[in-house]
């Protein structure tokens, strides 16, 4: 990659001497990623994989939904087992490679994963759930456009023990670079957590891990910005934990490499400020919402329409 289209063609060139390879031009579809050219960037979209999940799941021709995730429908402990447990594992997987170019799928997805041993028939039904908003979702896709801006600023944000199972949290966070969307994930946390403030730093602590790794990615590419990057946290108790020593004293029992964060921020490598849980835009990862938030956060994190091609 790069800005220079003599080096570029002069790369290309060299690498042709000693193997054989084809120029292909721009990239139009590629590993089932299909990119589609709007006036202001491209959109990443997976409509053909959608498409064939649907068919496979027999789904073709199922009425949508607004979300992909119920408000009011908790998981339950349903002893009655689903009857093709080899087919609710292959859809997921096959819903996990869309989250590619599909964020707004990251809790859904994620929660079904969560079931792959022993799926049950209410599983299954969370599954159609989101087979369901595919359907009706299938011109959406991940805008990529050009920003004025290289700085870096993450979401971070966590659901204090939201499974009603284990009582464990989840985690999500959203960077972006510039204005555009890099990297995102939905998790469960792998222990319980004694209070918002210890999932939220916890979820600082992932958040801050990857947004380390981008930094020494774009640092190679000569693509670093000045400015520290910024995370961005609901919880105004994780951050003063990150930037107050003293607040250390009540979080004996938070393991210690979690404390890398204020190590980070102390340094001047990272800021952390609180942002109201209105305009946390992580939030879409942690848990459902109703379809008005959900939509609201699905464009913020640029999942966005766009006209089918011809």
């Amino acid at each position: 990659m790069g800005d220079n289209t003599t080096l570029i063609d002069s790369l290309l060139h060299r690498l042709s001497t000693a193997f054989k390879i084809r120029d292909l031009g721009k990239s139009a579809f590629f590993l089932g990623i299909e990119t589609v050219t709007t006036p202001d960037g491209m959109i990443l979209t997976q409509r053909r994989y959608m498409r064939d999940i649907l068919q496979r799941a027999g789904m073709s021709e199922c009425k949508s939904l607004a979300t992909p995730a119920a408000v009011t429908q908790p998981v339950s402990q349903s002893t009655d087992p689903f009857h093709n447990p080899t087919h609710y594992r292959r859809l997921t997987g096959a819903l996990q490679y869309l989250t590619i170019t599909r964020p707004d799928l990251s809790y859904a997805v994620n929660r079904l994963c969560q079931f792959m041993h022993t799926p049950t028939e209410d599983h299954w039904g969370l599954l159609k759930r989101v087979l369901r908003y595919i359907k009706g979702t299938l011109d959406y896709g991940l805008r990529v456009s050009p920003s004025v801006s290289s700085d870096i600023h993450a979401y971070s944000d966590s659901e204090w023990a939201g499974c009603p199972v284990d009582r464990k949290s989840t985690s999500g966070y959203a960077v972006f670079l510039g204005t555009n969307l890099v990297s995102w994930v939905s998790r469960k946390q792998r222990t319980v957590a004694r209070s918002s403030t210890d999932v939220e730093y916890k979820g600082l602590a992932d958040v801050c891990a990857e947004v380390t790794w981008i930094v020494s990615l774009l640092r190679e590419l000569r693509l670093c910005s000045s400015t520290p990057p910024a995370l961005w946290c609901d919880n105004l108790g994780a951050t003063y934990l990150c930037a107050n020593p003293v607040f250390h004293a009540r979080t004996k029992h938070v393991e210690v490499d979690y404390h890398f964060v204020r190590d980070k921020v102390s340094s001047g490598e990272f800021q952390v400020h609180f942002v109201s849980t209105k305009d946390q835009l992580a939030d879409i990862f942690t848990k459902p919402l109703p379809a008005a938030r959900f939509g609201t956060l699905r464009s913020k994190l640029n999942v966005v329409c766009h006209q089918p091609c011809a």
